[in-house]
Formats: C-alpha cells, structure tokens, sequence
C-alpha cells in the first residue's frame, strides 16, 4: 500500500518472531484493551481521519469486536470511510475445509463484522462458513455472493474456490461482484471470473496482498472491478513466479523449498506492485 501511494497506520494484531507457516514462532499478541489504547493515542491526537480499514488474520472475538467499534467510530466522522475486511478464518486442504481460529470468531464476522464492511474477501470455504451454504456450481458460488452482498459488503470477492476452472485443471477460479446502488435506487450488479495459474506450492502472506492490492486497485478504479481484479491479480502472479523461481533456485534440484525459501519476494517486486503487467485477465460474467 505505501509503494502504492497510501499513508499508512500499521496496528500490528500480533508481534511474532516471523509467521505462522514455520514449526515454531515466538511472540505477543495484542488484546483489546491495548488496541483501545493505541486508537486512544491516535484519537488524542486527532490524527485518526482515515479513508481506508483494511483488517486481516486475528484469533480474539474481543479484539474483533473492538475493530467494529472503532469502524463504526471512524464511520461517523466519514462516511465514506471503505472497511475492506479479510474475514480470516480457515481453508479447503484436498478439499475438506477446516478452521484454523477459534470457531467462536465466526459469528462475531457473520453477524458484527461483514455487516460494517464494504468490501469483503473471503476464499469459497470463508464464504460458506459466512453464509450457511456449500458452494458445488458458480451458479452458487454467485448466489452466496448474493447473500454476502444482503448481510452489507458492496463489493465481494472470492479470492479462491475449488470450483473446476474453464481453463482447466491448471488454473484457479476467483469470483467477483460488485453491487452500487444508484441515485433512484435501484441495484446494478459487476459480476466477473477470474482464472489465474496454479502455483504448485504453498505460500503464507498470498491473502494479506490480495487485500491490500484490491484496497490500492478499487481505490484507483472505483467503479470497474474488473480492471481493480486484474490488476490484483496479475501483481499477485508477478510475485508468485518470482518467489517460486527463487525458491526452487535457492532448494536445488529435486528438494522441496522450506518456509524461508518460499518468503514471498516483495521488495523485489515492487514495480510489479506499482503498475502491474495485465497477465491475468477477467471475464464479465
């Protein structure tokens, strides 16, 4: 985001040794009561105008429900302030899903936290959780979007699925949608899919880009989630590729790259952050 233009804030929700994708990590979790306090500082200050909340990974339902406090604090004073949440909560592994934060954080997000958001990031086992329903078709897949635009968020988007790919086995579907209300009222809905290269590997950090490049991507093209989606997208591939050339270069032949060798390659990635190369592209559903 700073690369991309924004000023920002950084509230670290958890201070570890490094991420979660190691054997061992060491460190402090911050609590509600020290994220008030933080907030407190700022507001002191008068410092906390803000145009964007971008929130991701934490393990707390008392720290979640301070973040929609202070939301809907910072609402008030703008109201066009945009609360991009990342509801991070679990994944599909060989396609079994399974959570990997407490289960009681799950309604504090369905019935607290999406409500407050604008734009929601949930990968297809996240949008299921949100909404009560399996995801088989995109028929469905587009129906639960439906239901996750009704519970609040205007732009919704699945940042991946295990739905089969019209391009293949080799790719992975994201979906998006868009719903503006217009000045007589009425709903128009931007629906597309988008289907990236697999990248046989697994990386930590991939759902933190994704929101922060759609934040920095729907904020230049306000009204064209296509556009904000590819460019996302393509940044997001751009640094992928890179990590894992690096990563299977660094292992050597025939060895599997460990967790500091798959570290995604951001900083050598920053002109593919700044202004992506259209690899990816969306289709308009």
């Amino acid at each position: 985001l700073q690369v991309l233009g924004f000023e920002v804030d950084t509230v670290n929700s958890v201070q570890f040794s490094n991420h979660t994708g190691y054997a061992h990590w060491k460190g402090q979790v911050l609590n509600s009561d020290e994220l008030h306090e933080l907030y407190e500082g700022l507001k002191l200050n008068k410092v906390n105008q803000y145009d964007y909340v971008l929130t991701g990974y934490t393990r707390d339902t008392s720290f979640l429900a301070m973040v929609v406090d202070i939301v809907q604090e910072l609402k008030q004073q703008n109201s066009n302030l945009v609360y991009v949440c990342d509801p991070v909560m679990g994944d599909k592994w060989n396609g079994e899903g399974s959570m990997y934060v407490p289960k009681d954080l799950l309604p504090v997000y369905r019935d607290k936290v999406v409500p407050v958001a604008d734009i929601i990031t949930p990968n297809q086992f996240e949008a299921e959780l949100l909404t009560g329903r399996k995801i088989q078709t995109e028929k469905e897949a587009l129906e639960v979007m439906d239901m996750l635009h009704a519970m609040g968020p205007e732009t919704v988007v699945i940042t991946s699925s295990d739905l089969q790919a019209p391009l293949g086995n080799d790719y992975l579907i994201a979906l998006g949608s868009h719903r503006k209300t217009k000045a007589d009222g009425t709903k128009v809905t931007q629906r597309i899919r988008v289907e990236s290269p697999k990248v046989d590997a697994v990386f930590v950090g991939t759902g933190d880009l994704f929101a922060a490049m759609l934040l920095a991507w729907t904020h230049k093209h306000p009204n064209n989630l296509k556009v904000a989606c590819e460019k996302t997208v393509s940044a997001m591939q751009h640094v992928l590729q890179r990590t894992i050339k690096s990563a299977k270069a660094q292992a050597g032949d025939g060895n599997k790259p460990n967790s500091a060798q798959l570290e995604l390659r951001m900083v050598q990635s920053k002109k593919d952050i700044e202004n992506p190369e259209i690899i990816v592209k969306a289709t308009v559903l």
